[in-house]
């Protein structure tokens, strides 16, 4: 096992290690490791369900799923109003995916001192404590426990694990220090990282690094040039397996509809940079076989398509933090949407209400059905909502056919916000 990095720091009072685990494993274990407490508590890790020939049967999409607590505004209970914890039970428990995917967005205590959970996190209870291990552990690892036990995960970096000084490499540190991929033994922090390619079988994952896309959801296209390269990337990793199917996870979300008005072009989607980047790289879009982006930041669920060869962007940012406003999904059909302006095929965005509004906590279960792919919303108990939606097999004319499902009904899950990621 190699020693990645010791205790050095209050804020990393840790010893990190790793160890690759070949292909051929049958069972993973931790064993005779001194530890104050052990995630998962069993010590057993599980691993890949599928092979190099075949490929997950079940995934569960979460996203945005720390307990927000900032420095200033207002502060979401982590006793009675943060879900995550039910929905990554539920996960486990009724899901029972092959697979979980992450799509950013884990530390939320910017302001330890303010959370009412304190005595079950002692090391995050003060504001310096902030992006601390103890602050990890109460944001995802104690909740996640069951998850954990139950699934491999893969992980992207969302914008609530950026770079700012205020905690030596702000929460991006804590990220390079115990989830990114190749874990760090300091307390440095990049504001990129190179996109990240994991072989789930014939399933080809992509992570790439959105943290620092219009940092301020203003429409700013900074760094263009530099996604428009990463993009480039994820086209050639998926041009040498042109049979399989790829799946982008990025936090930012290249085409998510924020809100939409009566008259065709009255509409606000993110996040321009991104899409602006996909339309400049030598393909002008992504590769055929990407078949799906997975995305969060903007705390709901969405789905919308094109009927295009681009692909359709699910965005799941409903599993922990408050939720936001959403939009009418009628007033989004056929709104121009992304770099260049395609009209949108499809929305189902689960709300409150048919009309918009509030969001609903939940995540996105992914199944597979052979050839192509099943999509559904499940709330945090795991109930599914909403329509099934399948995958079409065309790669020039990408959609979902979504069957009718349990209606979006009303439900008081937590008051909804004015729609903005976070």
């Amino acid at each position: 096992m190699h020693v990645v990095s010791t205790p050095s720091t209050p804020q990393f009072p840790t010893t990190v290690c790793e160890l690759g685990v070949p292909l051929t494993a049958s069972d993973a274990r931790l064993e005779g490791v001194s530890a104050a407490t052990l995630h998962p508590a069993n010590g057993r890790l599980p691993l890949p369900t599928w092979t190099s020939m075949s490929r997950p049967e079940r995934i569960a999409v979460i996203g945005d799923t720390g307990c927000e607590v900032p420095t200033a505004g207002p502060v979401q209970s982590c006793r009675t109003g943060w879900p995550f914890p039910v929905l990554a039970n539920s996960i486990a428990t009724v899901t029972q995916p092959d697979l979980v995917i992450h799509v950013g967005d884990y530390f939320y205590r910017e302001d330890p001192a303010k959370e009412d959970d304190p005595r079950r996190n002692p090391g995050c209870t003060t504001t310096a404590e902030a992006a601390s291990w103890a602050c990890v552990v109460a944001d995802f690892f104690r909740p996640a426990e069951t998850l954990l036990a139950r699934a491999p995960i893969a992980l992207t970096r969302g914008n609530h694990e950026d770079c700012n000084s205020r905690f030596r490499g702000g929460a991006g540190a804590a990220w390079f220090h115990y989830l990114a991929d190749e874990l760090r033994a300091d307390d440095s922090c990049d504001r990129h990282s190179a996109p990240v390619a994991i072989r789930a079988g014939t399933l080809n994952l992509v992570s790439l690094d959105s943290s620092y896309a219009d940092p301020d959801d203003t429409g700013s296209t900074a760094g263009e040039g530099i996604f428009t390269a990463q993009f480039d990337q994820v086209n050639q990793d998926a041009q040498q397996h042109p049979h399989d199917d790829y799946f982008l996870f990025t936090h930012k979300p290249l085409w998510m509809v924020k809100s939409a008005g009566q008259q065709p072009g009255e509409v606000t989607w993110l996040t321009r940079v991104l899409s602006n980047a996909v339309a400049d790289t030598p393909a002008h879009s992504l590769a055929p076989n990407v078949r799906l982006v997975l995305s969060g930041h903007v705390h709901l669920y969405q789905m919308i398509d094109f009927n295009t060869a681009r692909p359709p962007q699910v965005t799941v940012g409903s599993s922990g933090g408050p939720l936001d406003d959403g939009p009418d999904d009628r007033l989004v059909h056929n709104q121009p949407v992304g770099t260049p302006p395609q009209p949108v095929n499809q929305s189902i965005t689960q709300t409150v209400s048919p009309a918009g509004g509030p969001g609903i906590f939940g995540y996105a279960d992914l199944r597979s059905t052979g050839g192509t792919w099943d999509l559904a919303f499940r709330r945090a108990n795991g109930a599914a909502l909403g329509p099934i939606c399948t995958l079409s097999t065309r790669l020039d004319t990408k959609s979902f056919q979504c069957a009718p499902g349990a209606a979006t009904d009303g439900v008081t899950d937590r008051p909804g916000k004015p729609v903005g990621g976070r």
